[in-house]
């Protein structure tokens, strides 16, 4: 069962708990009419899997707020048009749904999420392609050919060999969305590749980037855990 929220105006409201009602896989939890209230319900930590959010109801910042909680939903936006569509990726939304929904599409959009909750429940692989935004489209990329993220102010930065991709995510956030296998956290505002570690030293590493080398800061609290997590012989 998916517990989720729905946070729109109240003349729509009802058209969606309508369809939500209606699906045995979820079990709503809440109305929200302003994105404050939403919020701070998300923030109690209530166990809530999916909210759907309207984006006028909402505003973009809310959007932001969602991604750098300790443990966010997944997010279905929801809007009277387009015009969002490629702003609700960006944000990692599962799906967009124009207003008025659709059964049909609003069925695909839950079983999308139930495929997606699922794939996370039982890991990442090396070998799953993601699509990130790049000025006005949508890029699909292999998730091993991530070089290195790093996290900034409010966004992320998604670093392949050539490529750099601004996402609005926390670093926990795209942590868990990782193959741990493949990735390792190595600093608060760093997670690189672990196969393209050329060097470790007391407080760097350096990852191959194709021609040069990228120095990245290692924190002081994942030395350790570095060093455990790579094969180290020693003469």
């Amino acid at each position: 069962m998916i517990n989720c929220i729905i946070v729109d105006n109240r003349e729509d409201t009802e058209q969606l708990g309508k369809l939500v009602a209606k699906c045995p896989s979820l079990n709503l939890v809440g109305i929200f009419n302003n994105s404050t209230d939403a919020l701070d319900h998300l923030s109690n930590k209530n166990g809530i899997d999916l909210a759907f959010v309207d984006f006028n109801t909402a505003g973009q910042n809310s959007f932001e707020r969602i991604n750098r909680l300790d443990n966010p939903p997944s997010v279905i936006a929801v809007s009277a048009d387009g015009k969002y569509a490629l702003r609700a990726f960006d944000y990692n939304c599962i799906d967009y749904l124009i207003k008025p929904v659709t059964h049909s599409r609003f069925y695909r959009a839950i079983d999308k999420t139930l495929r997606i909750n699922n794939q996370r429940g039982s890991g990442v692989t090396p070998d799953r392609e993601i699509f990130v935004r790049k000025d006005t489209a949508l890029v699909k990329m292999n998730v091993k050919d991530i070089a290195y993220i790093e996290a900034l102010e409010n966004y992320i930065l998604l670093n392949t060999i050539d490529k750099k991709f601004t996402l609005h995510f926390t670093m926990k956030g795209i942590e868990s969305q990782l193959p741990p296998e493949l990735f390792l956290r190595i600093h608060r505002s760093f997670i690189v590749n672990k196969k393209l570690i050329k060097t470790i030293d007391e407080s760097s590493l350096k990852i191959n980037l194709g021609n040069t080398l990228k120095t990245v800061p290692v924190g002081k609290s994942y030395r350790n855990l570095i060093l455990n997590d790579i094969c180290v012989m020693n003469k």
